[in-house]
């Protein structure tokens, strides 16, 4: 099944939305080496911080998408290892 094959209307909801976020330095700081510690991008970091967030307060939404694995995605030809 290819993305083509798969309903526009499922599509439309699997993709990720981008939200402007503005920050003080200070809070963008340490956010950055905590994700550093963790080995992941500041928006990885965000991105899980709220999904903890909202399990904790029992408001993880229905249908949510798992996060993303860690690391740079996979390629065509990339070698399974």
């Amino acid at each position: 099944m290819t993305d083509r094959d798969e309903p526009r209307q499922q599509r439309v909801a699997r993709e990720r939305k981008a939200v402007l976020l503005r920050l003080d330095p200070a809070v963008h700081d340490a956010l950055a080496r905590w994700a550093a510690d963790d080995l992941r991008s500041v928006n990885a970091q965000i991105d899980k911080l709220l999904r903890d967030a909202l399990a904790k307060a029992g408001r993880t939404p229905s249908g949510i998408a798992p996060p993303r694995p860690r690391g740079r995605p996979r390629t065509p030809g990339d070698s399974a290892e």
